[in-house]
């Protein structure tokens, strides 16, 4: 049954909502989820991403690593973390989002 007569539970529509949403809608689809000792302080489950925010990146290559928000580039749905970057043989390295 549907929650929301407004909102549709087409695929084809729900997606297309997702990837073409405006930026005051993608800050609060880019949400992360709180630890346990926060989700007690704060009673909420999870917030949305900004700078300077603590995290723990749980996917990928650089997962299990620690590190604080640097930039939230919402236009193209990427995080990047200070001390997570690619580093090339010519010294010189490349933020990896």
């Amino acid at each position: 049954m549907k929650q929301k007569s407004t909102v549709s539970s087409s695929r084809r529509k729900s997606r297309k909502a997702y990837f073409t949403a405006p930026s005051h809608i993608r800050r609060k689809l880019m949400s992360a989820p709180l630890s346990k000792d926060l989700r007690a302080k704060y009673n909420v489950r999870s917030l949305p991403i900004r700078r300077d925010d603590e995290v723990i990146i749980c996917r990928g290559h650089f997962h299990d690593r620690e590190g604080k928000v640097t930039t939230v580039y919402r236009k193209k749905w990427r995080i990047h973390i200070e001390l997570v970057a690619h580093v090339f043989v010519a010294a010189f390295a490349v933020r990896v989002p």
